[in-house]
């Protein structure tokens, strides 16, 4: 896992440098889905999310859900095209800020079941998203953070 600034960039995941995403390939055709580090950082604190229900199907690029923070309110797009399996409101309604804290663990939003396989070769590896991302850190002066209440 390559970090930079407090942002971490785990090997696990591929990235959807677009949407400020990563997914986590479980097999094949089931994916999990979440906000990676800088996106929690630049978005802050989480105060809801407008979910959507197991058995919607999204398009890559499409709002997969509505995020409000404390500094943005916007939506997240899907990074793949499918169906999704389940979504993580359950903890989110615990945690609000689970996202902020776990951004790459228990802070996940969807599992999908992909219906696209081609889709996978538009997600960058850890490097490149190390690589794209430090730019965008350097240049903003950001600096990643784990909300701790």
């Amino acid at each position: 896992m390559e970090t930079w600034a407090g942002c971490a960039f785990p090997d696990d995941v591929l990235y959807n440098l677009q949407g400020d995403t990563w997914v986590r390939y479980e097999s094949p055709d089931l994916v999990v889905i979440g906000m990676n580090d800088v996106s929690q950082t630049r978005s802050g604190r989480l105060v809801h999310v407008g979910w959507k229900r197991p058995s919607k199907r999204v398009e890559r690029g499409r709002p997969i859900c509505v995020i409000e923070s404390s500094k943005w309110v916007g939506p997240m797009r899907s990074p793949l095209t499918g169906v999704i399996v389940e979504n993580n409101e359950g903890a989110f309604a615990q945690d609000i800020a689970i996202a902020n804290r776990d951004p790459y663990g228990a802070g996940w939003f969807y599992r999908m079941k992909v219906e696209e396989p081609r889709e996978r070769d538009e997600l960058a590896d850890a490097s490149a998203a190390f690589q794209h991302y430090r730019r965008i850190i350097d240049e903003s002066n950001l600096r990643c953070f784990r909300c701790e209440v």
